[in-house]
């Protein structure tokens, strides 16, 4: 039997679906936009909704006729439209400008494993019409609906091997989910990429996902990684560029307000699931067997922070900080004026102080440790 857990976002998804606005709803694939629409329709049993779907020809068919006509006849005593991976229609956000325009009370859902359509040709056409929502393989905000405090703690390791991807909540055995997640890559993960005109060298974006894997909390030299994999420096950013629209990879950058000393132009690129991560390098050994843990750690910490300042509307700017001399923070948040920095320790002995340069130009800054002992409050 399927485990479907209620995702953090449902409320603020229920409250935008709205009369004559679009509400997109965006994500990588596979992270449970359809389960979460599903259930959504399976509760509003007074509305009546057409479900369409961009990868269905025939639907995306029904859709092609830009005329006013065409779209009252489509929608005729419907209340809500869906279309999943919209971002295959071609024109969309013309066809949604038209429908939301011209058909009094129509509610519309659109879900994107993409932002390169759904960003670029609903961005215009749809100003003022549209809301957007982003969903995330599972966060431990959603797992803590259901664990108490003692499985939590039981479940980190597996939660730094194998990752937020909803559907491995139905898999005991761990050769099961490393299956799920060798399949994830293999058929979904940069599906979106890989039809995207002008991409010739498919083999090359996984080459520089092992790259940026084995990176992760460094800073990444985006001309180092064009010579290693021998493409050009602007090929290697778009790449990169690309990755992080279809949400598999994300960018911090370096922080500075006045030490000539900080580095502020490379980034440092982080994965959106642990389970990716490992599974692009090929590697699920327990973290006893392990030389990255702290890699793993600092990548968890950080994309289960953004998923808790998404889920909870904490409006915050991330950078890391460093100096050449290499003081350096692993994170900092930049609310207002307010500069919070924080230090990732997988160790809980280890004793860390706030680099003296940091402490130096930013007196009110706040600083923290976080290890397992406190990690909790940072993420949940």
């Amino acid at each position: 039997m399927k485990t479907y857990l209620k995702r953090a976002l449902v409320n603020e998804f229920k409250k935008k679906v709205l009369p004559n606005k679009v509400l997109i709803l965006l994500g990588a694939r596979r992270v449970g936009k359809t389960e979460l629409i599903k259930s959504y329709l399976e509760e509003i049993s007074s509305d009546t909704y057409l479900q369409l779907n961009g990868e269905d020809i025939n639907d995306v068919a029904l859709l092609k006729e830009r005329s006013v006509n065409n779209y009252k006849r489509l929608l005729s005593g419907i209340d809500l439209l869906v279309i999943d991976e919209a971002q295959n229609v071609p024109e969309i956000g013309m066809i949604l400008k038209l429908i939301v325009d011209t058909i009094e009370g129509i509610k519309i859902i659109t879900t994107g494993s993409s932002m390169f359509d759904l960003s670029n040709k609903l961005g215009e056409p749809l100003v003022g019409r549209k809301n957007t929502i982003y969903l995330f393989p599972l966060a431990q905000i959603e797992f803590s609906e259901r664990e108490n405090y003692k499985q939590i703690r039981e479940n980190l390791e597996e939660r730094l091997l194998f990752g937020g991807y909803p559907e491995l909540i139905q898999y005991d055995n761990w050769e099961d989910k490393k299956d799920y997640l060798f399949e994830i890559i293999n058929s979904y993960l940069l599906k979106d990429i890989l039809v995207f005109e002008g991409i010739k060298h498919a083999d090359k974006i996984y080459d520089l996902l092992r790259l940026v894997a084995y990176q992760v909390g460094k800073e990444v030299s985006i001309q180092e990684l064009a010579n290693q994999l021998q493409l050009s420096k602007n090929t290697v950013a778009n790449y990169l560029d690309l990755l992080s629209k279809v949400f598999v990879l994300f960018k911090v950058e370096g922080f500075s307000r006045n030490l000539r000393k900080e580095i502020v132009k490379s980034s440092r690129w982080y994965f959106y699931d642990n389970g990716i991560r490992n599974a692009v390098i090929n590697n699920f050994n327990t973290l006893a067997l392990r030389n990255d843990v702290g890699g793993l750690w600092e990548n968890y910490l950080a994309y289960e922070r953004i998923k808790k300042q998404q889920y909870l509307k904490i409006k915050t700017k991330n950078y890391f900080w460093r100096t050449y001399d290499q003081q350096e923070l692993d994170w900092l948040e930049e609310k207002g004026e307010k500069l919070e920095g924080f230090e990732f320790k997988w160790s809980e002995s280890k004793k860390v102080k706030i680099p003296t340069a940091f402490a130096k130009a930013y007196p009110d800054a706040a600083f923290e440790v976080i290890n397992k002992s406190n990690y909790l409050d940072f993420i949940s």
